[in-house]
């Protein structure tokens, strides 16, 4: 199974070169494929259950503190940009830095993906209303999107985060309220959810900056 993720995580990159520039506004979300592949390259087994309600408090330098499940960044590159961003992790908490430089004619962004389970399977989030966070946004567009094995065509639904310059807040996105990106609108079905995505992107060249003290479940 492990050599069997690891080859998964490989096509997840070489996908995007797919995606092509001609596609107007449809196209420019559809690039976003990096951000939601995660819900359709990775191995597709039984749902998880029983989640704990902390998925990742940032205790540990490269892995999720409840699963031990290696974090893993993706930017634009397949699409043109050279977006880029460095990580800090102090005391608890992940401090996140770096600069949106898209591609021409495409968003920019670069993408923190938290596995729900360590074998890459859907987790089934069921029991819980929504994803808690709790974070400092201090500059940039930054959104929490979750990604799910029933969304097959490289969409994904998410909530912007707004900026909060003044301390860390624990905000709590409900399941409910987020939103598909650029496809047809349909509920977030929570016993399908193979990642959670902390996203910096924009449409235009600019830094971004963020701390995150933990990423659970409410």
């Amino acid at each position: 199974m492990a050599a069997s993720f690891e080859l998964k995580k490989q096509q997840l990159f070489n996908m995007n070169t797919h995606t092509g520039t001609g596609s107007g506004r449809r196209g420019s979300f559809a690039a976003l494929v990096s951000i939601a592949a995660v819900a359709l390259a990775l191995p597709v087994l039984a749902l998880g259950s029983d989640a704990a309600a902390v998925l990742d408090d940032f205790s540990d330098a490269a892995k999720s503190s409840s699963l031990g499940a290696d974090r893993f960044v993706i930017n634009d590159s397949s699409v043109g940009g050279g977006s880029k961003m460095t990580q800090t992790l102090k005391d608890g908490v992940l401090s996140v830095e770096g600069e949106i430089i898209p591609g021409r004619g495409q968003p920019g962004w670069m993408s923190m993906v938290l596995l729900t389970s360590a074998s890459g399977a859907p987790t089934d989030l069921s029991e819980y209303e929504g994803i808690r966070i709790r974070i400092r946004v201090n500059k940039g567009n930054f959104s929490v999107s979750a990604n799910s094995s029933e969304v097959v065509n490289f969409d994904y639904h998410a909530m912007p985060i707004p900026r909060t310059p003044d301390g860390f807040k624990e905000v709590r996105i409900p399941f409910k309220d987020m939103k598909r990106a650029w496809s047809e609108q349909t509920s977030l079905n929570p016993a399908t959810i193979v990642s959670i995505s902390l996203v910096a992107a924009d449409l235009q060249k600019g830094t971004f900056s963020y701390d995150v003290d933990e990423v659970g479940y409410y």
